[in-house]
């Protein structure tokens, strides 16, 4: 039986005549899934050029292209809104899964829906603290996070001024910007569309995690 990961490494170097050796395929993943773990944001194509010792940036274009080909990489969305590189074989680079909990509103408040299913996760974010929630609405565009979007929230009661965070008001969920503003609380969204949230003294508020990372499944 064929060692899987030779096999499609093999393939990778037969997509083009630049890749010197297969190690430098695998020395590239390996780059990528150590910043992601240390940074908990996946590398641009500047710093992983940078961090690799290649000339040019065409070479981390060709071995993105030559991975995600083969399935080693998936480009998903990061959360500056640019494309993030994510591995994407489970089995050799122990990238695993998180509980996706249900919807959040980006928009007015919806009831959070709990669920039984998970979705593949960066392992840099793998922890029982942390969850998935699909986002519903566009009130949070200008920090990038769409419709449709996937975010990595960590468990968490408390927030810094200007964290982006989940919050409970009332029973209901949404996702905002959170702003402690004379001893009252504002929800901020960043879309003009959409008003501040200002929690009254007779709501029930709290805050339940705070956002690490928003991602696109394409």
């Amino acid at each position: 039986m064929k060692n899987k990961s030779n096999s499609n490494l093999n393939q990778i170097a037969n997509i083009g005549s630049n890749i010197e050796n297969i190690t430098n395929g695998q020395q590239f993943l390996d780059f990528i899934q150590h910043y992601t773990v240390e940074y908990r944001q996946a590398p641009s194509y500047q710093e992983i050029m940078n961090g690799m010792g290649f000339g040019s940036l065409g070479t981390v274009h060709w071995y993105v292209n030559a991975l995600t080909h083969n399935g080693h990489l998936n480009r998903s969305k990061g959360p500056n809104g640019k494309r993030a590189l994510i591995l994407t074989n489970e089995e050799e680079y122990m990238v695993t899964r998180l509980p996706l909990l249900g919807l959040i509103a980006a928009g007015e408040p919806i009831e959070a829906l709990e669920n039984a299913e998970s979705i593949s996760v960066p392992p840099a974010f793998v922890n029982d603290n942390n969850f998935v929630l699909k986002v519903k609405g566009d009130s949070m565009i200008g920090d990038h996070i769409d419709d449709g979007d996937y975010i990595i929230v960590r468990k968490s009661i408390e927030a810094n001024p200007g964290q982006i965070v989940v919050a409970l008001i009332n029973g209901e969920a949404t996702l905002k910007r959170y702003h402690p503003v004379n001893g009252e609380v504002e929800l901020h969204p960043r879309n003009p569309a959409y008003p501040v949230i200002k929690v009254k003294a007779e709501d029930r508020f709290q805050i339940n995690g705070v956002l690490l990372y928003s991602f696109r499944e394409y």
